[in-house]
């Protein structure tokens, strides 16, 4: 499968992060359409965009490059040899549903690219630029020091009529201090925390999967298996109706770390069953449907070969490479971009700007919104 190495160069290179040099006046492009009442907010940490827009790739389903087990049965579950289909074995309702109804941008196959530009390219310091919109050198390690910088969730939060309806459900145990809890005072359930009861009517439920998180063996201290953190933010979601709702999951990171392509590629595909679920309950629910916008990407990229997709840093080439996706009120169906670029500093005002705020007229700082509204015509006329 084609990787990226370094940078892109070329008329791709030139057009790189046309939104870099962007004022925050772009904010009225970014929302003519009505903005709708509700986002949420998905990351699935450190999954590359060879496999969102390729599938599996071929040279990982071995059991020395990619530490799998049973390659014959991996290959049956995701491989074909046309990378389309490839990619929708492995994630099926973001490229039949997500990708046709909403839009994807960052393969760079199609002269596409998302940057991340606080040059570090591992988790705390990606978060912290893809939430406050900007890249923050302070930020140079995975420690759980608060955040310095408020959030654009905090930052909502402050907002009277987003007051007590942001909450964050994430696998990671660092995230209380990425989003700066004891500040922002927004809810956040991370790690191994137990998860709540919300309505009484989910107590016997919320009992059964703290049951299951406390007798399970740990693969990860600081990181939950995903399903938990899902059934958490679903129950939060059911009872509570925020506004704004964050879901950070996790193992498409830590599968990769442990150098088992399989399950990571197992984890990528268990992302895309959550993203259904979530959909659907948006749809079916009348608080949510026609009114709710979702936003998915990941904090960073990794690298590529037999040994660099296990990690990701500025040591490994191609882990500024991120992707983003969005669907619903707000954003044309315009299916996978091409010669669109964009930057991980746009998630947050992008948030924003679909909830009908203006992120950037507080925080300057902050790089501008997706421009979900332009066409490929305007975009070669610049």
């Amino acid at each position: 499968m084609p990787t990226i190495r370094g940078t892109v160069g070329g008329r791709l290179g030139a057009r790189l992060l046309w939104g870099a040099g962007l004022v925050c006046g772009a904010m009225a492009a970014a929302s003519a359409a009505p903005p709708c009442e509700n986002v949420v907010l998905v990351t699935t940490d450190g999954l590359r965009w060879q496999e969102l827009f390729g599938g599996a790739e071929e040279g990982l389903i071995d059991p020395e490059q990619g530490g799998v087990a049973e390659p014959r049965l991996l290959r049956q579950k995701y491989w074909a040899d046309d990378p389309r289909t490839r990619r929708e074995r492995l994630m099926p309702f973001f490229w039949r549903t997500l990708a046709r109804e909403g839009q994807v941008v960052g393969n760079p196959d199609r002269g596409s690219v998302v940057r991340c530009a606080n040059g570090r390219y591992f988790s705390y310091p990606g978060y912290s630029e893809l939430l406050c919109g900007f890249s923050d050198p302070s930020i140079d390690s995975n420690d759980k020091i608060p955040n310095p910088s408020a959030s654009v969730l905090e930052w909502l939060n402050g907002q009277p009529e987003f007051a007590g309806r942001v909450a964050a459900f994430a696998s990671w145990d660092v995230f209380p201090s990425i989003l700066n809890v004891g500040r922002s005072g927004i809810y956040v359930n991370a790690g191994w925390q137990p998860l709540e009861a919300f309505h009484p009517s989910q107590q016997r439920e919320i009992a059964q999967w703290n049951r299951a998180a406390g007798e399970l063996p740990r693969m990860w201290e600081g990181v939950r298996y995903d399903l938990f953190t899902f059934r958490g933010a679903m129950a939060y979601l059911e009872a509570k109706q925020p506004r704004v709702l964050y879901l950070a999951l996790g193992e498409t990171d830590d599968w990769c770390h442990e150098g088992e392509y399989d399950l990571y590629l197992d984890a990528a595909r268990r992302v895309d069953g959550y993203l259904e679920e979530l959909w659907k309950f948006l749809q079916g629910s009348p608080r949510y449907a026609g009114k709710t916008a979702l936003l998915i990407t990941t904090d960073h990229g990794r690298g590529s070969g037999p040994v660099g997709w296990k990690s990701h840093g500025a040591e490994h080439p191609g882990s500024d490479l991120i992707w983003i996706a969005g669907l619903g009120p707000g954003i044309p169906p315009r299916g996978e971009r091409a010669e669109l670029t964009a930057s991980q500093g746009q998630v947050a005002s992008t948030l924003a700007a679909l909830a009908g705020r203006d992120y950037c007229r507080d925080e300057p700082r902050a790089a501008p919104p997706i421009r979900w509204q332009e066409s490929e015509a305007s975009r070669g006329a610049e």
